[in-house]
């Protein structure tokens, strides 16, 4: 049977693991759903002063490792299932990646491209005080995510800051740099990525500047992932791809002697959306939205959305498809995942692959607990070792176990959690 629902998808990968690792029944009814969950409803004073109400989440997964961590979207078409499964998912990433957080991650159902400044500002001081018992540097700290920014963490920061009565940067990350942030954050996660992308071809015999990629996405992720494999790795992307809000459908820019990041970041606007007409003029075929699964290129990046590799489109990917690195959030369902795995793909799975944001995010707060802040060079080369140990890691299990990227992954993770649970006294 068709599994569609994302939530669903994560429970079942971590039953297919705990199945595979001889999980106990006590850790596995601990891990399977989430420790804590909140539902709120968040009275927002509008510019033309009618009143609207907007539904928020916050899911904590796990804390036995640590404080929550994990992002606040702000989507249009949020649920309180997507939600459970990233924070579930931010355990996960979290333990794999080795650094003392739990799981936790936040919605509000709401575009905010149809916000102006001040509804924005009011959004996200509304979700603080809704929520302001849950929050704290010890208890759960969030961070950007889709449709969140810099801006917004300070917003929550200084809300916070104000209801606790003291200067609480460590409340959340992801701040602007000068506002609490760390240098390195805002490349971070789509750096981590090739670092593991890296890695892989390290493990593989792989040349990396004979390589070419194809990227879903042009977010913030996409962007610095793009930057990354030209510039570290010295290969070619041949395409991005994004969603035009206007035409309501996503595009795919390709240009077969390899695209220029920079000049592509300078023809998008905040949301990610590349001027179809800009690229068309300096020489990039504007595709499809779905034409960056059918390249034939040595690494697959999605860096999108969840489920956007489905069993409808995997026989797409080209057979000389190298490396798939998940960039984004779940985004492979359970039969394409099975497909890759028939195929002998080497996939770096999401938990892993994306882990260097919250890296980055654990070095902010070490920062901010410190009131000490390191030069971007000192961030970036802790990030190299954290990733490049975190991918090794799971890189000898999956040798040692015979095992899937993927289940490897989850091996690694969910035995250090059910580690601390066990030397917390949480369970036998």
């Amino acid at each position: 049977m068709s599994v569609s629902n994302a939530y669903e998808i994560a429970r079942q990968e971590f039953d297919h693991v705990a199945d595979m690792l001889d999980l106990d029944e006590e850790a596995r009814a601990f891990l399977r759903d989430p420790k804590k969950e909140y539902h709120v409803r968040i009275p927002v004073r509008m510019d033309d002063g009618s009143l609207k109400i907007f539904d928020g989440f916050r899911v904590q997964h796990n804390d036995a490792l640590g404080p929550n961590k994990g992002g606040l979207r702000f989507a249009a078409n949020e649920t309180i299932d997507t939600v459970r499964m990233l924070a579930m998912k931010m355990t996960w990433k979290c333990s794999v990646a080795n650094i003392p957080l739990g799981g936790g991650k936040g919605g509000v159902v709401v575009d905010p491209r149809d916000l102006s400044v001040g509804e924005r500002e009011r959004l996200v001081r509304g979700y603080v005080r809704a929520l302001f018992p849950a929050f704290g540097p010890r208890k759960d700290v969030p961070a950007p995510d889709m449709g969140t920014n810099a801006q917004d963490m300070c917003w929550f920061m200084d809300e916070y800051s104000i209801l606790a009565g003291n200067y609480t940067p460590g409340t959340v990350t992801g701040k602007p740099v000068g506002g609490g942030g760390s240098l390195g954050r805002t490349e971070a996660t789509g750096l981590g990525v090739i670092i593991c992308v890296r890695e892989a071809m390290k493990q593989l015999g792989i040349d990396s500047t004979k390589t070419t990629a194809a990227i879903q996405g042009f977010g913030n992720v996409a962007q610095y992932a793009a930057i990354h494999f030209i510039k570290m790795l010295g290969g070619k992307v041949k395409c991005v791809s994004c969603w035009n809000r206007e035409e309501k459908k996503s595009f795919t820019f390709l240009k077969e002697d390899g695209i220029d990041p920079a000049f592509l970041m300078s023809i998008t606007d905040a949301y990610g959306t590349v001027s179809n007409e800009k690229a068309a003029a300096a020489g990039y075929q504007v595709l499809d939205g779905d034409a960056w699964i059918k390249q034939d290129v040595d690494v697959l990046i999605p860096a999108a959305l969840e489920k956007q590799i489905t069993a409808e489109n995997v026989g797409f990917i080209s057979p000389n498809v190298k490396i798939l690195a998940e960039a984004a959030n779940g985004p492979t369902t359970l039969e394409a995942d099975a497909v890759l795995r028939e195929r002998g793909m080497f996939v770096i799975p999401d938990f892993l692959c994306n882990a260097g944001g919250v890296t980055c995010s654990y070095f902010e707060s070490v920062q901010n607990d410190q009131n000490y802040y390191w030069s971007v060079e000192e961030v970036l080369e802790k990030l190299d070792y954290k990733m490049s140990t975190a991918f090794n890691s799971v890189y000898e299990m999956s040798v040692e176990k015979k095992a899937y990227m993927r289940d490897a992954a989850y091996m690694v993770s969910i035995k250090r959690v059910a580690d601390a649970m066990r030397y917390r006294g949480w369970i036998k």
